[in-house]
């Protein structure tokens, strides 16, 4: 059985990635790209779904973990009643191979260990051919895929699984490489397992070093690991960023709301870029923003809310019947059907991002202009109708408030780019549709008995992402109803301090039933909120309620159930990282991403 979600540690390359549980088995692991059908999955199934464990063979009394500093390098400490055990976990990247390192250290004592390597390509239901080649070395071939085991350890054959026994003495050091490469190449060289674990720790000190994390004043240490976990979740070669390593970890536990996160969501765009920025990661924003032309490009009107690593559009979304899903949470899905829905809002957050890119510094992209006025244009074709929002429902579409405040967004930021860059743009007609669908929102977005925005217009419910109309400063945050909206989230979305997306009740997801945890990216919104109506004190303590939810490496998956205490969700969630990295320097900067993105030269609030 899988552990917890905060139980499991995230190792990858920037390429592929893989969790490694409190119990020193991987149970994830998708190689050679983050959306690759894994061959590891025991997070969704069981053990017999695929899963490598190095574990001690007797009782372990205490188990602690830490990353290197500065590194995606994981190092867990087994201590049992023989001595002590450590446990080294990376992930290297070689021309067409991945390789998975796993050195176990005798620490003290002489403690009996054992080694179980359940390989299961194709999500857990494929079993390869296993066989030893003229070196020694153990190689599996299924279809496409091939991986070779280098150990010194004696390994052999049991009940389809790859097992051995072994004894980790004081200063001892016990080498395992997994190296994945096509099966139709020759079979890869053997690499030196510790010489990469250092090569990798170097490569990542190197990155972090040639960075500035100053800027987040009390949280350095939280937000470094942020933007270490939002860097592996980075494809090195497209830029691409994941939303996770993971699918269908449940937003529910035990319920339907179980989705594929291994893509990129526009959605993400600007927080990202705002993150990467002021964090002094500029490469990776530009590679970011790169990858956002590059993915939309084309008809303005196929523009999808999310695209593939390197900005594929089909993502098909299909069950796995053979998975009995995390703690019975089904259906297991791979590939997400919402990429065929219309969201008005990522029209919002891609202007936006390209107007905070030219405001922030970015090498101006020749093409991203043209780009962006078509996708204005076909805007101004499409903007009326209903949609089905932020959160990618089910359960049809509707006119969500918080979609028709993004729209307003892409029309503030079409007309600000032309007037702070000189480009070229009908301006007076977008200033036109821009007060025009202010007005609207004010007008059917807002309930006036009920003194504050609604999700959708003329309905009665709440949603979290309403917490983003001062944020882009379609109204100040110390606007009347901006006031008795974050008022009214406060009394009804939020459970033990943190913040639910909307109202259950409503069912507008399509998906009945059921209790979704809080979730993390909209609390830290309300803690931005917080900043930009002065309330500063009250920031802090919501910001620090949810940093102690980061598990002990530092990690948070995309929502929190108060009630089972205890993370859900994909994990760990890059959209989670990059709030808090925002949120840390809203608190740590006299103008940080909060204040720096409501400002407005001229906006439709000073008009409402």
């Amino acid at each position: 059985m899988a552990q917890r979600i905060e139980d499991y540690a995230l190792i990858g390359n920037c390429e592929g990635a893989a969790l490694v549980g409190l119990d020193g088995s991987i149970d994830w692991m998708a190689l050679p790209r983050f959306d690759s059908q894994a061959s590891f999955a025991a997070l969704l199934g069981t053990a017999d779904n695929g899963r490598w464990q190095i574990v001690p063979a007797v009782p372990v009394t205490k188990v602690s973990r830490q990353y290197r500093a500065g590194t995606l390098v994981l190092e867990t400490r087994f201590e049992t009643a023989e001595g002590t055990v450590l446990l080294i976990d990376a992930m290297g990247r070689r021309e067409g191979h991945g390789d998975v390192v796993r050195l176990v250290r005798g620490v003290s004592g002489s403690v009996p260990m054992r080694v179980e390597s359940v390989l299961r390509p194709g999500y857990g239901a494929v079993v390869p051919w296993v066989s030893r080649l003229a070196d020694g070395r153990i190689a599996a071939v299924a279809g496409p895929d091939r991986f070779v085991l280098d150990t010194p350890v004696a390994l052999r054959g049991e009940d389809f699984r790859t097992v051995g026994t072994f004894t980790a003495e004081e200063g001892s050091e016990t080498p395992f490489t997994l190296t994945w490469s096509p099966s139709y190449h020759p079979v890869p060289q053997p690499v030196d397992a510790a010489q990469l674990v250092e090569l990798v720790t170097e490569d990542w000190n190197d990155w972090t070093k040639s960075h500035r994390t100053e800027t987040a004043g009390d949280w350095v240490p939280v937000v470094q690991r942020s933007l270490i976990t939002l860097k592996a979740l980075t494809h090195y070669e497209t830029g691409g960023i994941v939303a996770a390593p993971t699918t269908s970890l449940p937003e529910q536990l035990g319920g339907p709301r179980n989705w594929d996160y291994r893509y990129c969501w526009l959605r993400d765009a600007t927080l990202t870029l705002y993150a990467l920025l002021t964090s002094g990661f500029l490469e990776e924003a530009s590679a970011w923003r790169d990858w956002l032309i590059r993915a939309i490009a084309g008809s303005p009107d196929q523009m999808q809310i999310m695209y593939g690593i390197a900005g594929e559009r089909r993502l098909d979304e299909y069950e796995l019947p053979w998975l009995a899903g995390y703690e019975g949470s089904t259906p297991v899905r791979v590939g997400n059907a919402a990429a065929g829905q219309l969201q008005l809002d990522v029209y919002g957050e891609v202007l936006d991002a390209m107007y905070q890119a030219r405001r922030l510094g970015l090498a101006p992209d020749d093409n991203g202009w043209n780009l962006e006025r078509a996708l204005v244009e076909h805007l101004e074709t499409i903007w009326h109708l209903p949609d089905e929002g932020i959160w990618e429902v089910r359960g049809g579409r509707r006119h969500f408030t918080a979609s028709k405040v993004m729209v307003w967004a892409a029309f503030d930021r079409a007309i600000r780019s032309v007037e702070e860059f000189q480009l070229a743009g009908p301006v007076d007609r977008w200033r036109s549709v821009r007060d025009e669908v202010h007005a609207e929102v004010c007008a059917k977005g807002y309930d006036a008995g009920r003194g504050h925005f609604t999700q959708y217009y003329g309905g009665t419910e709440l949603d979290a992402s309403l917490l983003m109309m001062a944020m882009v400063g379609f109204l100040p945050a110390d606007d009347p109803r901006v006031v008795g909206t974050v008022k009214a989230i406060e009394e009804r979305l939020m459970e033990d301090g943190f913040v639910k997306r909307y109202d259950e009740a409503g069912n507008v997801d399509g998906l009945a039933g059921g209790h979704e945890g809080a979730f993390l990216p909209c609390s830290f919104w309300l803690a931005d909120n917080y900043v930009l109506a002065g309330r500063v004190d009250e920031a802090r303590a919501l910001f620090e309620r949810l940093v102690a939810l980061c598990n002990d490496v530092g990690l948070l998956s995309e929502e929190y159930d108060s009630r089972a205490r205890r993370q859900v969700g994909n994990f760990p969630q890059a959209f989670t990282h990059v709030a808090l990295v925002n949120t840390a320097h809203n608190l740590s900067r006299e103008f940080g991403p909060a204040q720096h993105r409501a400002e407005s030269r001229e906006t439709g609030a000073a008009t409402a």
